[in-house]
């Protein structure tokens, strides 16, 4: 398969990335959202690896700048689309903070619902289970042993409100996890775990994130395993293979880099990685460069494996 999904022709008017792709199947269509700092971009292809048009950007908000990470929820006939952004006047990205808009159709139009959560919180993944619906997303932990972003997860009352009992899923464990180094005082260094991505396969919970940060050369996709049933926040999560060793299951290699913040589609019996990279020799004056890209995973138990193609 081809692993770079959208292909730019002369005087095409998208964007030049698509970073931190969101795909969803809907009926006929294959969709996919992600980051823009104008508001939210839109592309669609009847088949998952070629075809792939951009339709614009299918959501914004007046007086707010940097729309990162959206992710949309179908949900009992309505679609709902998760979303951090921040103000236009601030120059600081802790302003960021989680938003929801609500639309009828996967393409739009998306309207403004509220602000589900304060600053700093980004990186929402909302899911419907059988033990109800949640939230899995990023805040910052300034007093752990590593410092840092890490994952949460609480439960939704309804697609717009959380509970606001939060736990976390996910946390800091190692060095490659550094996002930078001595970054808001001296000798604590920042890390960060971000862009989490649940599913479930038979008995098995995943949730999949980012480590480090995507300009940094140990960027990667790792995840976490849980089993059993029940509220999603009370399952033993832990990482694979374990909280100390580094294990990408998506990292940079001789021909791509900044490989992260994923998404997962299945397709019959077969599951895709779709995540964001930028080619070593991109040009990158055009601007944002990290691209959405899409590799065959294989699900197994506990295992999850990838096998990155060019």
């Amino acid at each position: 398969m081809r692993m770079k999904l959208y292909q730019r022709k002369p005087g095409d008017p998208a964007p030049t990335g698509q970073p931190d792709p969101y795909m969803i199947r809907v009926g006929d269509f294959y969709y996919v959202y992600a980051t823009h700092d104008e508001g939210v971009q839109l592309y669609r292809s009847r088949v998952l690896t070629e075809g792939w048009e951009y339709l614009g950007l299918c959501y914004t908000r007046p007086g707010e700048k940097q729309f990162w990470a959206p992710a949309v929820m179908p949900f009992e006939g309505k679609y709902y689309l998760y979303y951090s952004s921040m103000p236009e006047g601030s120059e600081d990205t802790h302003q960021q903070r989680i938003q929801v808009a609500v639309g009828d159709s996967p393409e739009g139009p998306f309207a403004f619902v509220r602000e589900m959560l304060p600053p700093f919180s980004i990186d929402a993944h909302a899911v419907s289970t059988d033990s109800g619906l949640y939230l899995f997303y990023s805040v910052n932990d300034y007093e752990a042993e590593r410092a840092g972003t890490l994952i949460v997860a609480d439960r939704l009352t309804d697609p717009c409100h959380v509970e606001g009992a939060p736990v976390v899923i996910v946390r800091p464990t190692i060095d490659e996890e550094i996002f930078q180094r001595d970054r808001f005082r001296k000798g604590q260094h920042w890390h960060t775990i971000e862009g989490a991505f649940y599913f479930r396969e038979g008995d098995w919970h995943y949730v999949m994130y980012s480590g480090s940060a995507y300009t940094n050369e140990t960027y990667f996709i790792g995840y976490s395993v849980a089993q059993g049933e029940g509220d999603l926040r009370s399952l033993a999560w832990r990482k694979h293979p374990d909280d100390h060793t580094y294990s990408p299951l998506v990292c940079r290699n001789a021909f791509v880099e900044g490989t992260g913040h994923n998404s997962v589609v299945r397709e019959g019996d077969a599951y895709y990685v779709v995540y964001h990279g930028r080619d070593r020799d991109a040009d990158r004056s055009q601007g944002d460069v990290r691209v959405m890209r899409a590799d065959r995973m294989t699900v197994q138990g506990p295992e999850l494996r990838v096998e990155i193609t060019r």
